[in-house]
């Protein structure tokens, strides 16, 4: 067995790892979970969990810093696109609702556990963030541009409180949920 084999190996078992994090964090609380419960969800002991990782602060921080990156990353290719305003705002409503439904542990851990970052990191996390939401303002301020500075933020802070609920109370499963969630979406955005 090559050393490619093994990185691939120990890469899928990592990856199995945030997923667990992810299950157990948002299920439980960061805190509440120990590093037996996150080997034993993976099927490993705890100790064999540091040939993954440092430490379950590390999956915490990835997990976080990850899904921020990810967000970002997306609204720039969005934006990059030759699109309409409008359909630039439509298209970032549909890739964020795509997100809170694919990955709903992840925007429960982000509500409850930001805090438990390490300073450096959650400086970088809201960082990522903040930029977000200045990717969606700058769209909206292009869509309604006689929407003051302060409307804008009032109203897509509140879409984005309606959107992270999604995990809370659209499942997944639910074919309608991303559809009916974009068009509330857009009419607070821009029908105030």
């Amino acid at each position: 067995m090559g050393s490619g084999w093994r990185a691939s190996q120990k890469a899928s078992r990592r990856a199995d790892l945030l997923r667990a994090a992810a299950s157990l964090f948002a299920e439980r609380g960061f805190a509440a979970v120990s590093t037996v419960e996150l080997g034993d969800a993976v099927g490993m002991s705890g100790p064999a969990l540091y040939n993954y990782v440092r430490s379950k602060d590390e999956l915490l921080q990835e997990l976080l810093q990850g899904a921020s990156e990810q967000l970002v990353a997306g609204a720039r290719d969005i934006l990059g696109g030759d699109l309409s305003a409008h359909a630039t705002l439509v298209a970032l409503i549909g890739f964020y609702i795509d997100f809170a439904t694919s990955e709903p542990d992840i925007i429960r851990i982000q509500d409850r556990e930001l805090a438990q970052l390490p300073v450096e990191v959650n400086r970088r996390v809201r960082g990522l963030q903040r930029e977000y939401v200045q990717i969606w303002d700058g769209v909206l301020a292009r869509v309604c541009p006689d929407l003051t500075e302060p409307e804008r933020q009032v109203r897509l802070l509140g879409t984005f409180g309606l959107l992270n609920s999604t995990p809370y109370s659209a499942p997944a499963t639910q074919a309608d949920a991303g559809r009916i969630l974009a068009a509330m979406a857009l009419r607070a955005l821009v029908e105030g």
